[in-house]
């Protein structure tokens, strides 16, 4: 049985209890750390309340790195203002705790790459949040592209249609700065981003894109849109926008190949829409039989996924074998995500790589007036 703490208890953590549960056979959660430590006592009652077996509660601070001291946890999970990722966790690698980060894995090429060679440094496992990964649609898509159904990959886009409203920004200031967050593109549309760029080859080298602040009170983008070139030719394509009136819409996955055509939709990539491939005869999943029209949501954007993630962080602990998402692969949305925005300062294409952060933003706002 291994040690794992949370830190960071807000909004997102309650999926993190959530992960803990369903892997309770395997991890104790021994501690919460919140600067707001109310929230941290939130998180561990509900921990203690969802285990059907007697444990202990776990033990409650403000500061992490006395709980780091103190307890030294197997595990550290890592779900703060995203500006603090990157502190937070080549701390933890260092105090010899293995990292699963919240997304985005930092704000900067230059931390990103901190924290991945202190993980390696270090013999630690660092792990990104992207649970949409492990959606059931998803895999499903993923070991067909995997088997070559799709044949040549043509292009593939990710639509996030969602509202994050002003009351959302203003519960927690930090959210759409430049110096904790980013906006609806690094925030919101992250897990869709690093889901095109996983099914289409992960070899993004040009990126052109336009963001705006449209509606929303914040410094950063509430729209985004962006063509990203790849290696083999293929496209991709990124419409995200948190200003869908009056609540989320979809976020949905297309992919287009000479042999196959996917899409899943849903709340959260969550639903297979459509689903065509020439040798489905063969193989037995016309798309008849593969549709569900009776599927439901899930109950949030957050989806299922981090039960999933967490297990797999177990599975390559335990085995050796290699992370799902490590942070090296989770890396990979933060790059054209950070490009996304040098193409909208600069007006021009960016290739990749390109080392840029959210602050190199926060120096020049020319580009994000609000468009009224």
């Amino acid at each position: 049985m291994r040690s794992i703490a949370l830190i960071g208890c807000g909004r997102i953590s309650s999926k993190h209890i959530e992960g803990y549960v369903n892997n309770a056979d395997r991890i104790v959660l021994k501690a919460t750390c919140d600067p707001v430590i109310d929230r941290a006592e939130k998180r561990a009652d509900e921990y203690r309340q969802s285990m059907s077996a007697a444990v202990d509660r776990p033990k409650v601070y403000a500061d992490y790195t006395v709980m780091l001291a103190d307890l030294k946890p197997d595990i550290v999970t890592i779900a703060t203002e995203s500006g603090y990722h990157a502190k937070i966790a080549i701390e933890c690698l260092k105090a010899g705790a293995h990292v699963i980060c919240e997304k985005p894995l930092a704000l900067s090429i230059k931390d990103a790459e901190e924290m991945i060679a202190t993980a390696k440094k270090a013999d630690r496992r660092l792990a990104l949040c992207f649970q949409n990964r492990f959606n059931t649609p998803v895999q499903r898509a993923r070991r067909a592209l995997e088997a070559g159904r799709f044949g040549k990959l043509l292009h593939g886009m990710i639509q996030v249609r969602w509202n994050r409203n002003e009351s959302y920004y203003a519960q927690a200031p930090w959210r759409g700065t430049w110096a904790l967050d980013g906006g609806t593109l690094m925030n919101q549309c992250t897990h869709g981003i690093d889901l095109l760029q996983w099914m289409m080859g992960e070899n993004a080298v040009r990126v052109q894109a336009v963001t705006r602040r449209y509606l929303r009170p914040i410094e950063a983008e509430d729209f985004g849109a962006a063509i990203v070139e790849f290696a083999s030719g293929a496209v991709g394509i990124i419409e995200g926008t948190a200003d869908v009136y009056p609540t989320n819409l979809n976020e949905t996955l297309s992919l287009f190949g000479t042999k196959g055509t996917v899409v899943i939709g849903g709340i959260a990539t969550n639903k297979i829409e459509t689903w065509r491939f020439s040798d489905a005869a063969e193989i037995g999943d016309a798309e008849d039989k593969v549709l569900n029209p009776s599927e439901k949501d899930p109950p949030s954007v957050y989806g299922y996924g981090h039960s999933q993630l967490f297990a797999d962080v177990l599975d390559s602990i335990e085995t050796g074998k290699e992370l799902e998402v490590s942070g090296e692969k989770g890396k990979k949305a933060l790059e054209i995500i950070l490009a996304i925005y040098k193409s909208q300062k600069t007006g021009l294409p960016v290739d990749l790589p390109c080392d840029f952060s959210t602050e190199a933003m926060a120096s020049d706002d020319l580009a994000l007036k609000k468009r009224g």
